[in-house]
């Protein structure tokens, strides 16, 4: 019978610098066993070891290469994108319009949720590097510094959204999240609103709405609103969300005579809350909102809100990843697309300037 040999294990090589598990072994000070236990089976490594080792896979910008078989390109047709949720309309709007400029082109997407934590980021990262995507949208810009030191190695294309300031990584497309809340108390103001409260989503490690929430703050201040830090209130996305933010805000300041929301669902749970008690809107109280959601549209009353440009900017941040997938260099590497207030019946008419 003749013999049957093993077949040699398949060296895993790492996108950019070319490293073998072998050379992640001889930078950790174990045999490439090890390694290969590490990235397959970590259980059965001790934790002091596995730290050495992933330490040298940080240092070397080490990424597993998790196609099997490989590709002789080194590269795949998908685009990874991280998103904190789902369940926003904003974000689904987002990814579609992303899907519409990819998909003629012959490009997938695959998709990762972190709920705004870095660390979960980080993990979604190193798995889409590993199956050598071609390109990476990210939400915001607060990452943790493995995954800044990550990509910076790995020298794929990466776009941070909806982002126009800020330390970016390389590309970036949206719009001014502080400009678009002064501009939406300037609107209030001018309906004749004087105590204004916000109600935000946690901020957490959430850039965005740090920006939101500094741009609530500088207008009620320069514009000699009712400023108060009880007048802030953070709730979870949604109906519910909004609904227990207008109980809690009622309850510290009876005389609140409008809400904004950082989103429009929350804003709608207001809506919905004030009248469960009776409250006429905008008569009462004005709510604005912020998305202009299909739903922000078709309530009734119509809800006041920021427009911005989801779908648009979904389809502007592919372009950029496509362009410089090919090569080129884009014309712009940071995209402002704008946002518009647009009044409707959920608050008073505004004043005219002067």
């Amino acid at each position: 019978m003749g013999r049957v040999e093993k077949k040699k294990p398949q060296r895993v090589r790492s996108r950019g610098e070319g490293h073998r598990i072998e050379d992640v072994a001889r930078q950790a000070g174990v045999a490439p066993i090890t390694v290969s236990r590490v990235l397959n089976n970590p259980a059965s490594v001790a934790e002091p070891t596995r730290s050495r080792v992933h330490a040298a896979m940080e240092h070397m910008g080490y990424i597993p290469n998790l196609l099997a078989g490989g590709l002789a390109s080194n590269k795949s047709n998908t685009i990874g994108v991280v998103l904190p949720y789902i369940d926003n309309p904003a974000f689904a709007e987002r990814v579609q319009g992303m899907t519409d400029v990819l998909a003629p082109e012959g490009f997938n997407l695959l998709l990762g949720l972190s709920g705004y934590s870095p660390e979960v980021e980080l993990q979604h990262v190193m798995a889409f590097l590993g199956q050598r995507v071609a390109a990476l949208a990210l939400t915001g810009n607060v990452h943790a510094d493995q995954t800044r030191r990550l990509l910076e190695k790995a020298a794929v294309p990466v776009v941070e959204v909806p982002l126009i300031s800020g330390p970016l990584i390389d590309m970036g497309v949206g719009y001014s999240n502080d400009g678009a809340c002064y501009a939406m108390v300037e609107h209030l103001a001018r309906c004749g609103y004087r105590k204004i409260a916000l109600v935000t989503t946690p901020a957490l490690n959430d850039q965005i709405v740090a920006q939101r929430r500094a741009g609530y703050l500088r207008a009620v201040a320069e514009l000699g609103l009712v400023v108060d830090a009880r007048l802030v209130v953070e709730t979870k996305l949604g109906l519910a969300g909004g609904a227990a933010a207008l109980v809690e805000l009622l309850a510290r300041h009876p005389d609140i005579d409008a809400v904004f929301c950082t989103s429009d669902l929350m804003a709608i749970g207001c809506l919905l809350e004030a009248m469960r008690r009776g409250i006429a809107v905008p008569g009462d109280i004005g709510i604005a909102g912020y998305d202009d959601i299909e739903a922000a549209r078709e309530f009734v009353p119509a809800l006041t809100t920021v427009r911005v440009q989801r779908y648009q900017m979904g389809g502007a941040a592919a372009r950029l990843l496509l362009q410089r997938i090919r090569g080129e260099t884009p014309a712009r590497s940071t995209l402002d697309l704008g946002f518009e207030i647009v009044p409707r019946g959920s608050t008073r008419r505004a004043r005219l300037p002067g």
